[in-house]
């Protein structure tokens, strides 16, 4: 089956074509650093890292731009209530996202901007704008003309003449359109302020993105992410500014479910946000992780201590069979069936993610059937432990291993291995993991048997990044940890 995604402009499912064959880019709309994060925030990191990682592993390479923005309204805010400049806030408050997606396994981007270190990008922009007759400089501050653009509203699907007018400034009648937005704010007394050739000021908080995001992925690029709160005027007004500037921009648009607390939308105004530190003193960081990403990405996502607890249940089913299953393969004796050749064969067999698990990804990231095929997966193994059937034990637990890797959830692999989560004593974790390793080498082994000799030097290449040193020897592989 061909990758398809619902694209939020169509309104539609579409079939996924990267602009670029084989490659694919992605930019998605980070934190607004005027908080410590709640899991609302986490859930947006988690749905778009499991998107990188099934696309990458359906063979794509992957371009990552996950922005920070570091001067905005909400931030200047604080830090006046705080009493403390903006950039204390902003900094301090990025650590603390940077740790909550770590936390949760979410892995990195390949590039974080900050919007503080690109306004000679946004200056740029303003001045294409400008220069076509999009945008115009009035007391100080540079508006975009809504009405000089046809597709304003088609991302959300309203009309310009049934929109409320735009709140992002007191334009003191500088406006020639309530619609109109702000591009560049006016330095007021107490703000950060930048040289422009329209004056002191700041930039609004939508150009910001436009101009990250071209800067890093090109005027053309294929994925913009985000959460359904961003829709409009966000969105809406990144497309506009960039399309009228020019620009191709995104080529799908993408938003995941919001999550909510007794029927409200989770937010920091509302005060019933749920920060992230707090959450894993109740739950471990893999169970947190499963409880976001279980239900489809765009589904709301209703918050309740009882699903937060059968989501944790629900993980911990994965790992008690993940971990029993490393131990007994790493035990002695066996039957014919566990013959090296046979293990390679079922290894070789059990690498191929399940089709039922690569159609479920595949339609639109359809998570809640992939982890259908998940626990389908751990009900064989359970069985095969059952039976003291060596051969299908390591067949669920490769199986098994594969489709948790492309949801982050894998209790045998880093962030989760060695993490307290559930592992045990020292001496069991290194069992597990000497079994983790056995098994990837065993794959190794299956694919050189097959000739496949790429895979066989990607599985090696893969175990020396994570610092495992493998040596070839008469007797066969040796492997150790590096110091």
């Amino acid at each position: 089956m061909t990758l398809h995604l619902h694209d939020t402009a169509a309104r539609a499912v579409r079939e996924f074509t990267p602009i670029t064959p084989g490659r694919v880019s992605v930019y998605l709309c980070g934190a607004t650093v005027q908080a410590p994060p709640h899991i609302g925030h986490m859930r947006s990191g988690v749905v778009f890292d499991v998107l990188i990682r099934w696309l990458e592993a359906s063979g794509y390479q992957v371009t990552f731009c996950r922005n920070v923005t570091d001067i905005e309204d909400k931030i200047l805010r604080t830090a006046q209530d705080l009493g403390v400049p903006p950039w204390i806030v902003a900094e301090r408050n990025q650590r603390a996202f940077t740790w909550a997606y770590d936390a949760l396994g979410c892995r990195p981007p390949d590039v974080e901007p900050r919007a503080t270190g690109h306004i000679p990008e946004m200056i740029v922009l303003i001045r294409r704008l400008i220069e076509g007759g999009h945008a115009y400089a009035g007391g100080g501050d540079v508006y975009f003309d809504v009405r000089s653009f046809p597709g304003y509203g088609a991302l959300s699907g309203q009309r310009p003449d049934q929109m409320r007018p735009a709140d992002d400034a007191s334009d003191g009648g500088a406006k020639r359109d309530p619609l109109d937005f702000t591009l560049w704010k006016s330095a007021k007394p107490g703000e950060p302020s930048w040289e422009t050739p329209w004056g002191p000021g700041r930039p609004g908080w939508h150009l910001e993105c436009s101009a990250m995001a071209t800067k890093y992925l090109g005027p053309f690029f294929d994925i913009h992410g985000g959460g359904l709160d961003l829709v409009f005027p966000h969105h809406e007004n990144e497309i506009a500014q960039s399309k009228a500037a020019g620009d191709g921009f995104a080529r799908y648009w993408m938003h995941n479910g919001l999550l909510g607390l007794d029927g409200e939308k989770m937010s920091k105004s509302l005060g019933n946000s749920l920060l992230v530190g707090e959450v894993l003193t109740r739950v471990r960081a893999p169970e947190l992780r499963y409880y976001l990403v279980q239900a489809h990405y765009r589904s709301l996502l209703e918050y309740s201590e009882d699903a937060l607890e059968e989501a944790a249940a629900a993980y911990q089913r994965i790992e008690r069979f993940a971990v029993r299953a490393a131990e007994v393969l790493m035990d002695g004796g066996g039957t014919p069936e566990d013959s090296p050749a046979a293990a390679r064969e079922a290894a070789d067999e059990a690498a191929e993610l399940p089709v039922s698990f690569r159609v479920a990804m595949d339609d639109d990231f359809g998570v809640p059937a992939a982890l259908a095929a998940v626990h389908a997966c751990v009900r064989d193994g359970n069985q095969a432990l059952a039976g003291a059937d060596k051969a299908g034990v390591r067949a669920s637990l490769v199986r098994l291993q594969g489709m948790l890797g492309v949801l982050g959830l894998d209790p045998l692999a880093p962030p989760w291995a060695g993490s307290g989560s559930g592992a045990g004593s020292g001496d069991r974790l290194r069992n597990v993991v000497g079994a983790l390793v056995k098994l990837t080498l065993e794959q190794r082994d299956a694919a050189r048997a097959r000739r496949d000799y790429a895979t066989a030097d990607a599985i090696r290449d893969g175990l020396d990044e994570i610092g495992v040193q493998v040596e070839d020897t008469p007797q066969g592989p040796r492997w150790e940890l590096k110091r």
